[in-house]
């Protein structure tokens, strides 16, 4: 079953260039990802009754077009697979004129249940409210390619985890660790189309702080985040269409 959810863009969520921010595409992402949970009953507002939630594992994301200021954009959306503790969603996404969708994107996202109090991953798919709930279309997306250890970065760039960083599962909201590393390097999108894989390691919280390696070309940007201690936390590729 395919599910769809249409909105529509506002002044303040695109950038400079008039262009949507990539951390609030994947904030949309995660947004339709939420709102599809709860409508078919497995949602935080399930999970949290259990001290269970979702969290963000990986994401990769292909945009031809990156919508601007009051476009209408339908996400649809699809559970590919629910096994060995992972669940598979995927999106297709649309700008919609005059009535008609044009295709801009597509999306492969990994989920997991964490637990709140071990903080440690559960499977709970074998519970009856996730029965018949698997598409199990396959997004034709080539696997996100496997981080690759940065020895001499262009820059190393601190923050520190603050208030604004840190959301309801009181650790860095996942749309964050982006944010932080497009604030450290931006890549230079212009008007061509881009992929970008996110790979989600280890949780940090507030007053925690991260340092995101860089390392850029004129094919885009890797990004490899770390703690105090050098444990890898996060790290993305953004690639540039040529």
């Amino acid at each position: 079953m395919k599910y769809f959810y249409e909105y529509e863009i506002q002044y303040q969520e695109v950038d400079m260039n008039r262009k949507l921010r990539l951390f609030t595409l994947e904030n949309y992402l995660l947004n339709v990802a939420g709102r599809c949970a709860d409508d078919l009953g497995f949602g935080i507002k399930y999970l949290k009754e259990q001290n269970l939630t979702w969290v963000l594992v990986r994401l990769s994301v292909e945009m031809t077009y990156l919508p601007t200021a009051c476009d209408h954009v339908v996400f649809e959306t699809w559970i590919e697979s629910n096994i060995h503790m992972l669940s598979t969603r995927n999106f297709r996404m649309y700008l919609l004129q005059d009535g008609q969708k044009q295709m801009i994107g597509s999306a492969k996202s990994v989920w997991a249940v964490l637990d709140l109090t071990k903080r440690e991953i559960v499977n709970c798919f074998d519970q009856p409210v996730f029965a018949d709930k698997v598409d199990g279309e396959v997004l034709a997306m080539t696997r996100a390619p496997r981080p690759v250890p940065m020895t001499e970065p262009d820059d190393i760039v601190e923050h520190k985890i603050q208030y604004s960083d840190v959301d309801y599962n009181r650790h860095c909201n996942s749309c964050k660790y982006l944010e932080i590393m497009l604030n450290a390097k931006l890549p230079d999108f212009g008007d061509k189309g881009f992929r970008i894989d996110l790979n989600y390691a280890k949780e940090v919280y507030w007053n925690d702080t991260v340092y995101t390696h860089y390392l850029a070309d004129d094919n885009g940007v890797q990004y490899m985040q770390k703690d105090v201690n050098g444990t890898t936390c996060c790290s993305a590729k953004i690639t540039l269409n040529r």
